[in-house]
């Protein structure tokens, strides 16, 4: 017999305004508790979610608190399965939702759902000497420029020359393929994670579908919630923090971007979740829901999976550093 919303709470225990627990039981083989962070308003919609969730049988993503626990219920995680500030309804992990495991352990895992199908989706900042001022009375021309130059939408295709062989060299460099051909700054790869490279990435492990996906995509942002963005400083909070990305005072005009790896980071995972799935009914793997398949990190398909995921996160960082270069390049030079 289902529970109901109310046999859910007695599962769900506040720790303090901001924090709760998620007890062993919550749902099927939990390895571990769950916790999860939340303000007021979050709060609200987290168990509004649970609400409905227990009242209808429709099919759609569970809800968040669902998700956190059957995270925790994974092989060899440890400690807990966290749900962040942002925590919400995901792909198999809540979005928000991280868990750690312990390699050394034969049984653990690593689950595609926890990366995400946009493989490093991030945002750059890319501050400008300019105020609003300068700026104003050629907001259109602008716009139309970064228009001009980065393309948007599903299937937009780039102004970056590349050959499949250079590709190849991008997958696994990452930035120092773009410092090589003149599209960074030495110091940009200061202000990237793993300093723009991931160094076990593997081209060979990326399909050849997914390369033909991502070639044309170079330069590109695509769809969804991505966006480039002409931003304004309108307050300095923290102004050592302020200092160390470059912003001086109120009024400075700074550029966003906010993409990953397109089409090539999705294929990536699309794959990987098809030999997933296979490795799972070979090892004896069972999960709480499809959505989280996964592989042993020791195993063929784990060390695959991880290998294209880091020439997946190369190619979001080359992808965003030659946006860089064009927003550069063609907004902001003198000419």
């Amino acid at each position: 017999m289902p529970r109901t919303y109310q046999d859910e709470l007695q599962f769900i225990e506040r720790i303090s305004p901001v924090e709760f627990r998620i007890k062993k039981g919550f749902v099927p083989n939990m390895n571990v508790e769950g916790r999860f962070f939340v303000n007021s308003a979050l709060e609200k919609l987290m168990f509004e979610e649970l609400e409905l969730s227990s009242r209808t049988s429709a099919a759609g993503f569970l809800p968040a608190v669902k998700q956190i626990g059957n995270v925790a219920s994974l092989p060899a995680i440890v400690k807990s399965s966290i749900g962040l500030p942002d925590v919400h309804s995901g792909y198999g992990f809540a979005i928000g939702n991280i868990a750690a495991f312990d390699v050394s352990n034969p049984n653990a895992v690593v689950s595609p759902g926890g990366v995400g199908f946009d493989i490093n989706c991030g945002v750059r900042l890319i501050r400008t000497n300019l105020f609003e001022k300068d700026v104003q009375p050629y907001k259109e021309q602008l716009t139309q420029t970064m228009f001009d130059y980065i393309p948007v939408g599903i299937g937009s295709k780039g102004i970056i020359p590349i050959n499949v062989r250079d590709f190849e060299e991008c997958l696994e460099m990452g930035m120092d393929w773009t410092l090589r051909e003149g599209y960074s700054w030495a110091e940009d790869k200061e202000h990237c994670e793993e300093y723009g490279r991931m160094l076990q990435a593997d081209a060979s492990k990326v399909s050849t579908r997914a390369k033909k996906r991502g070639l044309p995509q170079l330069g590109t942002l695509g769809a969804g919630n991505h966006y480039g963005e002409v931003q304004v400083v309108d307050e300095i909070y923290d102004k050592y923090a302020a200092q160390k990305m470059g912003i001086e005072s109120k009024g400075q005009i700074c550029i966003m971007l906010h993409t990953g790896s397109r089409g090539l980071g999705h294929q990536v995972a699309t794959d990987a979740l098809v030999a997933m799935e296979k490795a799972m009914a070979r090892d004896n793997i069972d999960v709480n829901d499809r959505q989280l398949a996964c592989a042993r990190i020791s195993s063929q398909e784990g060390q695959d999976y991880l290998k294209g995921m880091a020439a997946s996160a190369n190619f979001a960082f080359v992808n965003r550093s030659c946006m860089t270069f064009c927003i550069r390049l063609k907004n902001f030079s003198s000419k």
